[in-house]
Formats: C-alpha cells, structure tokens, sequence
C-alpha cells in the first residue's frame, strides 16, 4: 500500500517503512504524528484519488531526526561591473518514518 501526501508545500510518495526527509515540522525527536493531506492511495490495482484530499485518509509517521542539509553556495556577478556576491544556505528538515497509512 502506498499514498501520496502533501506537506510543506510539497508531495510525496509513500509507504509504510520508509524514511523521508520533508520541510521542516516543529516536533520533539520521537513524537508520533498524523499527517492527513493525503491525495492518493493506491494498493495494488485499486487507487482512491481524492478531490483534492481523500476523506478520511491519514499517514502515521514518527520524528526520527531535526537537522540541516548541506550547505549549497550562491555566487552572484556581474561582469565588467566589479560586483561579486557570495552566499550560502543550509535548509532545516525533519526526517520521518512512515509507519502506518489508513485510508
């Protein structure tokens, strides 16, 4: 069984097992939580589309980590201009494990 769902503005494809990284959630190491924008479920050949969500569907999943990624580097320039501009960003996130789907 697997589903789709939204989260931080963004949606994946799950099933029960996995780890994911997504969007920052603000929750302790270890909580239990119940996502419930879920687009889609499928199993095998039977597929619950929702209109946008599927009623009464959820996702079970655990905080299994908060952190940063790795820092990507922004380099901004203008030739001839004598304009340089150097940055960089590291995006938090929450990783989660998917332990359950209801729908």
């Amino acid at each position: 069984m697997y589903a789709v769902i939204k989260t931080g503005g963004k949606q994946y494809r799950v099933a029960a097992g996995e780890k994911l990284k997504v969007e920052q959630i603000p929750a302790d190491v270890g909580a239990e939580l119940t996502l419930d924008q879920v687009l889609m479920v499928g199993e095998g050949e039977s597929v619950k589309i929702g209109a946008p969500l599927v009623s009464g569907a959820s996702v079970k999943v655990t905080v299994l980590a908060q952190g940063r990624h790795d820092k990507i580097k922004i380099f901004k320039m203008r030739r001839r201009k004598h304009y340089q501009k150097h940055q960089g960003h590291r995006q938090n996130y929450t990783e989660l494990r998917i332990d359950a789907i209801n729908a």
